[in-house]
């Protein structure tokens, strides 16, 4: 089986991580912060110095200010929903997944007021984010990169905005932790929500949300974390704060073992192995017959994901017919973004995505092409 389909979730995940994950579950079965006896110390340990370990991933100088999650989704839900209130104005762009676009159409219908910048595909200009700020703008939200264009946001642009008029910026980095290089001691970034399972290559059921000094959010959750017991409120400290509940600490320690793998491996050159495979993807399909390509294949900044078409073809059909003749996982569909799939006018039937991993060979992207070709001349 060739695996093409790393933007769902990656696979296969690095050796350390699968070990790390059993030797949790082996060695550290207490639970964290609950109790005194040594397993509960191991999985405190644990959580610990994953949490050590994706601050020096990401750049952030107190690893307390990265709280865990279940997945992107959460720590996105947490920051809309802990920050916003009904008549106050949010910004944010028409490539946006619906981990965003959801929660904040939900706010809509309580009396949030949203603008929409629209893109083509690519990445918007940081002077429509400036034209947009209204007196009650109250926070700013936009994707990375993209899971359907692979566009790379202005981030640092738009921050550099945000800050000069005092409003939050909330990224979703789901598609871009572990892909590309985040320093959050220099990115003029607030919030910024990751998952574990994707470009991160740890377990499913892990995630985590960035939250800056001096941005107060309110919890999605509240409940027993450990700590100061005898209050009925919430803990004010972080990460208690937004931890409420027991944590996967088996998922956890596999992603500790996954970003002290791209640690040492590095996101840049495993970005470049990456970007080399889907040119030499995209490059095969401009010559073939009846198939378009929807990415952005010459844009400066990018991550590798490709999205195509093949004329004539639904694209779920073209992801089933790659698995069931050719052995080959790719995703076809909305990829749930379907603002992005309007702005690219590929809505409603969506694209071909192939998404290349660390794993991922040349051979497997000639495999690739030889199943477009026959799909699309046969």
């Amino acid at each position: 089986m060739i695996y093409l389909d790393n933007a769902a979730t990656s696979f296969p995940k690095p050796d350390s991580v699968r070990e790390a994950i059993l030797a949790c579950m082996r060695e550290a079965g207490g639970n964290p912060g609950r109790s005194s006896h040594r397993l509960a110390r191991r999985a405190s340990e644990v959580v610990f110095r994953t949490r050590q370990t994706l601050a020096e991933l990401l750049g952030v100088g107190l690893s307390e200010r990265i709280v865990f999650t279940a997945n992107a989704t959460e720590a996105l839900n947490l920051a809309i929903k802990g920050i916003l209130s009904p008549g106050d104005h949010v910004i944010t762009t028409s490539l946006e997944h619906n981990a965003v676009v959801r929660p904040l159409h939900s706010l809509v219908r309580r009396g949030l007021e949203l603008t929409t910048i629209r893109t083509n595909g690519g990445p918007i200009d940081p002077n429509e984010v400036r034209r947009a700020i209204k007196s009650n703008t109250r926070l700013l939200v936009t994707l990375f990169a993209s899971n359907v264009t692979g566009t790379v946001m202005p981030v640092r642009e738009i921050g550099e905005i945000a800050r000069a008029n005092e409003i939050p910026y909330l990224v979703d980095a789901a598609q871009a932790a572990g892909a590309v290089s985040i320093n959050l001691a220099e990115l003029p970034v607030d919030l910024l929500a990751f998952t574990g399972h994707k470009a991160l290559l740890g377990p499913m059921g892990t995630g985590g949300l960035y939250i800056a000094e001096g941005i107060d959010i309110e919890p999605l959750k509240e409940g027993g974390t450990g700590s100061d017991s005898p209050s009925p409120l919430q803990p004010e400290a972080l990460p208690d704060r937004f931890e409420a509940g027991t944590l996967n600490v088996p998922g956890i320690a596999g992603l500790g073992a996954a970003a002290q793998y791209i640690l040492e491996r590095g996101s840049d050159a495993i970005m470049r192995e990456k970007l080399s495979l889907s040119h030499r993807l995209e490059e095969a399909l401009c010559e073939i017959p009846r198939v378009r390509i929807h990415s952005v294949t010459g844009a400066s900044k990018r991550i590798a994901i490709t999205s195509m078409t093949v004329d004539g073809m639904d694209s779920q059909e073209v992801a089933y017919r790659f698995d069931r003749d050719f052995d080959i996982c790719v995703r076809g569909g909305l990829h749930c973004a379907p603002d992005a799939h309007k702005s690219i006018g590929t809505f409603p039937e969506g694209t071909v995505r192939f998404s290349p991993g660390p794993f991922t060979t040349e051979e497997n992207v000639d495999a690739a092409i030889k199943a477009v070709r026959r799909l699309a001349t046969g």
